[in-house]
């Protein structure tokens, strides 16, 4: 297996199974040099399990694996110098201080202590921690950390950052500052591998790959995929959307309908036909819409589009 020659990782035709439950089918995608790429689906898609399986943790069934030209299955040690992985729930020692912490991972992958001591200072600060070096780790809120794991995971300079849902449970506030620390890692030639069911956050990767039942059903940038949308969406803004929701799913040409904060996303399969037919069922029905109008589908919007495309396929 020869990986092409800017790509970071080369995933082919990897698949692992649990008894009869395919957790990943065939799986097959590359990411090159400082890229970030994204592996998006709800629980159950198969996002942990791939990380796993990049991360050496998990030995797949079939197919096969490069990182970084090293070939993780032959050589899973070797592997795991190009790589860090960060897991849904990283392993920071909570009754030891943030550096602590630090030194405790740059010990294991045997950083000279110089060393790793200037890149803590420099990720500690990109990522606001300085003033907390003397923490417990035990005592930091959920955001905090994260941003200590993710600058445990990069204490010895991976070439290849894996991140499992590093921002499931964390405020918006540190979700923002910690794609920001993500960003500068990019700049600097890091190449990632983020798993996320939020796709709201899906819009920040570079390319994605949309996962359902252990399979990808498309990969791309989030704009060429939101190109390649069939139908449109037709947002309908309301102080109570809910009431709204059976109103237009009985309409012809509604594809489908999502909640979406004070309004709803409605797919359907012609915006120019269906918008008078939508704004007079609505003005039918006594309820209030404080605007309809089409607009640019968002992940979210494509996601559902795909998954009810594929289901009513026989």
């Amino acid at each position: 297996m020869n990986a092409a020659p800017d790509s970071a990782v080369d995933v082919r035709a990897v698949s692992k199974r649990f008894g009869a439950l395919a957790a990943v089918d065939q799986m097959s995608f590359s990411v090159r040099q400082g890229e970030i790429f994204g592996l998006v689906g709800p629980d159950g898609a198969g996002k942990t399990t791939s990380m796993r399986m990049l991360a050496s943790v998990m030995r797949p069934d079939t197919g096969g694996i490069l990182i970084d030209g090293v070939d993780v299955l032959a050589d899973p040690e070797l592997a795991k110098q190009h790589v860090s992985y960060m897991p849904q729930r990283f392993g920071l020692y909570e009754d030891l201080t943030v550096d602590e912490n630090i030194r405790f991972y740059a010990d294991l992958f045997e950083v000279p202590d110089k060393v790793w001591r200037e890149r803590a200072l420099r990720l500690l600060a990109a990522s606001g921690m300085t003033p907390f070096g003397k923490r417990l780790a035990g005592q930091l809120s959920g955001g905090m950390k994260q941003k200590l794991g993710l600058t445990c995971a990069l204490v010895h300079a991976p070439r290849v950052l894996l991140l499992d849902e590093p921002t499931t449970g964390v405020d918006p506030v540190s979700r923002r500052e910690f794609w920001q620390i993500l960003y500068a890692l990019r700049a600097e030639g890091v190449s990632m591998v983020i798993s996320t069911a939020y796709l709201d956050e899906a819009e920040r990767c570079d390319r994605l790959a949309l996962l359902h039942q252990g399979r990808i059903m498309y990969c791309d940038t989030p704009r060429k995929l939101k190109q390649g949308m069939p139908g449109a969406i037709i947002l309908v803004t309301s102080a109570q959307p809910r009431p709204l929701l059976e109103v237009v799913q009985g309409i012809d040409g509604v594809e489908g309908v999502l909640l979406v904060g004070d309004g709803i996303h409605i797919h359907v399969d012609d915006a120019e036909c269906r918008l008078p037919q939508l704004a007079q069922a609505i003005a039918a029905s006594g309820q209030t819409a404080g605007g309809i109008r089409q607009i640019e589908p968002t992940v979210e919007d494509l996601f559902v589009a795909l998954l009810e495309r594929r289901q009513q396929t026989p």
